[in-house]
């Protein structure tokens, strides 16, 4: 398709960034499709697209380059106005429906999100069940909570109703919104285990694959726990305290001291993390001293906070901190990142 065809032929969609950092996605779809126009649904956070192209020329650039504030993004193929009345739920299943037309067989998904301060009188979970049912009396298809072949996306608000279908993987999360939820654990001993938690999966890795970790900047162990539950043998450096329940963990060795005071043995470690407070050139002079202990071809995970709000400058300076000695796979703002990045990591 040519640039011509390309601009008669347009398409909408919805993006998604953590809050603050819709202004910085779209700078990166910018980059990514010349003549793309934004408007915006929710303030630094959520807006509608328009693209020369289609869903397809869309989703592949995104995907060949992922940005790495873009959280989540659905496609609209169909929109009404919103009335603010009963008769908005007649209508977003109205508009499910008639997407879901030719959609038979497989297994289909239902997400549905309402904008904040968006006046309607009913909740998502009703639109979502309503929705669900009429799939279910329409095609006979498989309705399914997660893992489906495709996902018919609802958003309504604030002044409309938008809805498209399409591949979980088209969306970037399979997640409604890109919100990841983990369940919360009974003694869990921080929610930053659900970084790593959420970084695993996005970067496709696995824990349990490795053998020995370093988690730097551990306390007060929420990274280490994971790690120790995949399997691994842990090194946990802090001078602040560990969780007790860890202390006596047989795979656990724990330094209660700075970093930069501890000597590792060379090539003994197949992945390091670190989730540290500190500003991010500090944070890569202290791992870039610690390397040596990260075999070849091992893997980093790393949070980066964005002191200043210069995110772009920061992913720059850290992979150019780190180019002798890591390759960077990819920069994402998780779900459960605030004003930080994760970055991935594999050692040269």
């Amino acid at each position: 398709m040519n640039d011509n065809e390309k601009e008669l032929n347009r398409i909408q969609w919805i993006g998604t960034a953590n809050r603050g950092f819709a202004q910085q996605a779209q700078e990166e779809v910018r980059r990514l499709m010349p003549g793309v126009k934004f408007r915006t649904l929710v303030p630094t956070e959520t807006f509608l697209a328009d693209t020369p192209g289609s869903w397809a020329d869309i989703t592949r650039l995104i995907q060949d380059k992922e940005p790495i504030f873009l959280r989540h993004m659905q496609p609209v193929e169909a929109e009404l106005g919103l009335q603010h009345n009963e008769g908005d739920l007649a209508s977003a299943v109205g508009l499910a429906e008639r997407i879901c037309l030719d959609e038979k067989g497989g297994s289909i998904a239902v997400q549905v999100r309402i904008a904040e301060r968006t006046d309607v009188p009913f909740g998502a979970s009703e639109v979502k069940t309503a929705i669900e049912d009429k799939i279910r009396e329409q095609s006979g298809t498989e309705v399914v909570v997660r893992h489906a072949d495709r996902i018919m996306s609802v958003y309504i608000g604030p002044g409309a109703i938008y809805a498209g279908i399409s591949s979980p993987e088209d969306n970037l999360s399979d997640w409604s919104g890109g919100a990841i939820r983990f369940q919360r654990e009974e003694n869990q001993i921080s929610r930053a285990k659900f970084k790593l938690l959420e970084a695993e999966r996005k970067f496709n890795l696995h824990f349990g694959d490795f053998r020995k970790g370093v988690d730097v900047g551990a306390a007060p162990g929420g990274w280490t726990s994971l790690l120790l539950e995949r399997g691994l043998h842990v090194t946990a450096i802090d001078p602040a305290k560990l969780h007790p329940s860890l202390l006596q963990h047989p795979r656990l060795t724990y330094h209660a001291k700075n970093a930069g005071d501890v000597k590792l043995a060379h090539n003994e470690f197949d992945l390091l993390v670190c989730d540290m407070s500190w500003s991010p050139r500090q944070m890569s002079r202290l791992i870039l001293d610690l390397l040596p202990a990260l075999k070849s071809g091992g893997t980093a995970v790393i949070t980066a906070k964005l002191m200043h709000k210069k995110p772009f400058q920061t992913v720059k300076e850290l992979e150019h901190d780190f180019a002798k000695e890591l390759e960077l796979r990819q920069a994402k703002q998780l779900f459960h990142n605030r004003e930080e990045l994760t970055l991935y990591f594999v050692k040269k």
